[in-house]
């Protein structure tokens, strides 16, 4: 049994003995057991800032170092709450696990997971609990990972020692059709596919796309539930192949992503030619810089305007490389605006139908919300809006598309 259990889980000393108990528990159903765990509440957060008044610009690989011992301290401190509550359990770190990555510091990818020590320790009838969110290189250097870096930790594991599921705890108890503190009225998922948690991940949810992915690839289930309480939760596992019963058509609109960490770039007066693409994102993806909607304009006399949209975080690294690339491209004018946001509506199989763009659409006209920029995949469509109107347009959309109605 692999679990995972987040920062707010663990914020102090009552908590971390809640959790230990609960892994207790777990053992004593018969199960061997591995607990991923987080850095206790805010501490990723402190430790930065204490790097930054420091050092201004601290270096990643020292950076990397440092915040990794907020996910140590955790380990540790369950590890000695699950010895004075008369359990066996050993604390591994990223690298004892066996947890290998590349060498990307702050955004590291995991490679490889070599689970031999966790099995050597489970054979020996211990509890092991791993610190999440890290890993190491094949240069031996310590590493990060994204946000959220401890659930894909913990499918990771998971996926290395043929676990029948990963269970991921939180201070949530599943996955909801909308964030409930923009939606009063959004209700908690029994169940949700892989391709639709993906894209829910990567447009909002608090959930990293890595560890959906890798879900994904080795078909380990998930179930998101709560620490606090007992409770089904969300499993998050392949789509059923009979999404539908003789003579009922479900709304396949199934949730709604919210992400206001959004920014926008627009390069105008551009030489249409071939290759001007590539010209202008290939430095982009140098500087380790994420881009997501794209739009480019008709080309006029042989003109033409592209515009994408990174994270807000990313703007000024974005604009560092874009704006003389640009320039050296002839563009007239190179201009960024910060206050945008995007919501998007997931659902496997809506793109077989007809109406449901439409249906977007129109819900947001009528609730006075412009649309800047439109995406879409097979089970997705995303617009781009002003960031004041972002709650606006989920609750419309939330009515829209009928997702508080739980039959």
């Amino acid at each position: 049994m692999v679990q995972k259990y987040g920062g707010s889980s663990l914020a102090d000393a009552e908590s971390i003995r809640n959790v230990a108990g609960r892994i207790a528990r777990s053992q004593q159903s018969g199960a061997q057991v591995v607990a991923v765990v987080s850095a206790m509440g805010d501490t990723t957060d402190r430790l930065i800032e204490m790097a930054e008044r420091v050092a201004g610009s601290p270096d990643p690989r020292e950076l990397d170092a440092l915040l990794s011992t907020g996910e140590l301290q955790s380990c540790t401190l369950v590890t000695m709450a699950l010895h004075s509550m008369g359990c066996r359990a050993i604390s591994l770190s990223g690298a004892q696990a066996g947890i290998r990555t590349d060498s990307r510091h702050r955004r590291a990818r995991i490679s490889v997971v070599e689970p031999k020590r966790i099995t050597q320790e489970l054979g020996s009838g211990k509890i092991v609990i791993v610190a999440g969110f890290q890993g190491i290189t094949d240069e031996l250097d310590v590493t990060t990972l994204e946000r959220g870096g401890s659930d894909t930790t913990a499918v990771a594991v998971a996926a290395g020692l043929g676990a029948a599921r990963c269970e991921i705890y939180t201070d949530v108890d599943g996955i909801y059709t909308a964030n409930p503190r923009i939606v009063p009225d959004a209700r908690k998922l029994d169940e949700l596919g892989f391709e639709e948690m993906l894209e829910l991940a990567s447009y909002g949810a608090k959930f990293p796309p890595q560890a959906i992915e890798m879900a994904l690839v080795y078909d380990v289930p998930i179930l998101v539930a709560s620490s606090y309480r007992d409770g089904p939760g969300t499993m998050i596992h392949k789509e059923p192949r009979m999404s539908m019963r003789v003579g009922q058509i479900r709304n396949r609109v199934r949730a709604i992503a919210t992400d206001a960490n959004v920014a926008k770039i627009t390069a105008r007066g551009l030489a249409d030619r071939v290759g001007l693409q590539a010209d202008i994102f290939g430095p982009l993806a140098e500087a380790d810089v994420s881009v997501d909607v794209i739009v480019q304009n008709a080309s006029i006399g042989g003109l033409t305007d592209l515009t994408f949209t990174v994270e807000r975080t990313d703007l000024a690294a974005a604009m560092e490389v874009t704006e003389p690339v640009a320039r050296n491209l002839g563009a007239s004018q190179v201009t960024s605006s910060s206050d945008l946001a995007k919501v998007t509506v997931v659902g496997t199989g809506m793109q077989n139908v007809p109406g449901y763009a439409s249906r977007m659409f129109r819900a947001l006209a009528e609730a006075g919300i412009a649309i800047e920029l439109i995406s879409t995949s097979e089970i997705r469509i995303t617009c781009v809006v002003r960031e004041d109107r972002l709650t606006d347009a989920a609750r419309a959309l939330h009515r829209a598309f009928e997702l508080d109605d739980s039959g």
